[in-house]
């Protein structure tokens, strides 16, 4: 059975200018806010409820203080899709990761410092994850800058390495959009986002069929 993923991150509000595709799962690896209001997660949410996907999967980014600053309570009204923090799923199959943390950038939303901190997360990774959704990008793919830094994180890389997901999506560096590979793992930078902040990058789709690995891309 093949499934049809669509994956997207860093909307940052301009959900409604994004032409997406139908498929089965949706995954959004975090920013759906600009601001990290709450008026902004009831935007997205109800954007969501009007996708025809039978799933939809949400990882939160740096700029969703509210997933933070008020979780519970945040978690309640985000109704249209599945909530991933540190946390795993079985959808159609497969097993769904997600986790929100990045190396400390700025005074946003889930950071935490480069080292001990962030591999504490990332040990709590399942073996047996077939797609690990992230905010923020594994060290040295798709994680450069404008300022031409990388800013991945190089627990994240090698936690891949150990675990061997069939996919990593994530988002974050929006510079870094487009998909690499680390090992056994094809990982996908799905900003829509530009660094201008404009939403000029179209949602990625990737068909996997089950037990087996990924067919194709586009």
């Amino acid at each position: 059975m093949e499934i049809l993923l669509v994956l997207l991150a860093d909307t940052h509000g301009f959900h409604r200018r994004i032409r997406i595709p139908d498929g089965d799962i949706l995954v959004f690896a975090g920013d759906f806010c600009m601001y990290g209001d709450l008026n902004e997660l009831d935007a997205f949410n109800t954007f969501l409820g009007k996708l025809p996907h039978k799933h939809k999967v949400v990882v939160a980014g740096n700029h969703d203080l509210c997933m933070e600053r008020s979780p519970e309570y945040a978690r309640s009204r985000l109704t249209n899709a599945v909530y991933l923090q540190d946390q795993a799923v079985i959808l159609m199959g497969l097993s769904f990761y997600g986790s929100p943390w990045q190396p400390q950038f700025m005074d946003w939303a889930f950071n935490l410092p480069q080292g001990e901190a962030l591999k504490q997360k990332w040990d709590l990774i399942p073996p047996n994850t077939d797609v690990l959704i992230t905010h923020g990008p594994p060290y040295g793919f798709g994680d450069t800058t404008e300022a031409e830094e990388h800013a991945g994180d190089q627990e994240l890389a090698k936690a891949i390495e150990r675990v061997k997901p069939k996919i990593n999506v994530f988002g974050h560096i929006h510079e870094g959009y487009g998909s690499f590979r680390l090992g056994e793992t094809t990982l996908i930078n799905a900003s829509i986002c530009d660094g201008m902040y404009q939403p000029v990058n179209p949602p990625i789709m990737v068909s996997i069929s089950i037990g087996d690995s990924i067919d194709k891309m586009s």
